[in-house]
C-alpha cells in the first residue's frame, strides 16, 4: 500500500483512489473601481445637501432637499455597492464557483478535472487597475466570464495549476484502477 507524501507531517498528496479534500483557494469580488462613480456621487450630494439647507427659495422646504439626496444616495450609491457586493467567486481544488444575485441567486461551477481554457483581457484602463477579464471555456457549457478580476495574472497561474493539478490526480486514479485488477 503507498503511503500518502508528506510535509512537515501533513499530507500533500493523497493516496490514490482515496477521495481528495475540497480546499479553499481565494474568494474575491470584482474589483470596487466601479464604485468609484457612486463615491463621486455620493461626496457631490452631501456637498450639494449641506450647501443648500435653508438656503433653498421660498415654495421649496428641507425635506424636499433631504428626500431628493435620499433618493439619488439610494439609487446611485447604495444599488450599486449591494449589486457589487452580490457577486462572488470562490476557487477550490476541485472546482469555481460564481454566485451573483440579490434577490434570487444564481451559481455557476466549473470543474477542474474536467479542463477548460484559460483567456485573459486587460484593456487600457484595466491595466492601470491591475485588473482584468478572465474566461473560462471548457467547450460544452457556455462561457465563464469573470469580469474585474483584481490580481489578473495571480488567479489565471492559479487555474492553471489547479487544472494540472486535477487532471494529474485524475489520471492518476484511473492508472491506479486498472493496476489494482
Amino acid at each position: 500500500m503507498t503511503q500518502p507524501v508528506t510535509l512537515g507531517g501533513r499530507p500533500t498528496m493523497p493516496p490514490p483512489g482515496a477521495p481528495t479534500e475540497e480546499l479553499l483557494i481565494a474568494k474575491f469580488r470584482g474589483h470596487a473601481r466601479r464604485l468609484f462613480w457612486s463615491a463621486l456621487v455620493l461626496i457631490a450630494v452631501f456637498g450639494a445637501t449641506a450647501y443648500l439647507y435653508d438656503n433653498l427659495p421660498a415654495p421649496f422646504e428641507n425635506w424636499m432637499l433631504l428626500s431628493a439626496a435620499g433618493a439619488a444616495v439610494l439609487l446611485l450609491v447604495v444599488v450599486p455597492y449591494i449589486v457589487w457586493y452580490s457577486r462572488t467567486t470562490t476557487v477550490t481544488t476541485r472546482r469555481i464557483i460564481v454566485k451573483q444575485g440579490i434577490g434570487s441567486r444564481s451559481r455557476r461551477e466549473m470543474s477542474h478535472a474536467r479542463g477548460y481554457t484559460i483567456g485573459v483581457r486587460r484593456g487600457i484602463l484595466q491595466r492601470m487597475w491591475g485588473v482584468g477579464t478572465i474566461t473560462l471555456t471548457n467547450g460544452v457549457d457556455a462561457p465563464l466570464r469573470l469580469a474585474n478580476v483584481p490580481n489578473v495574472i495571480l488567479v489565471h497561474e492559479t487555474l492553471a495549476d489547479q487544472i494540472e493539478v486535477s487532471q494529474i490526480l485524475a489520471h492518476r486514479d484511473a492508472q491506479a484502477g486498472t493496476d489494482s485488477f
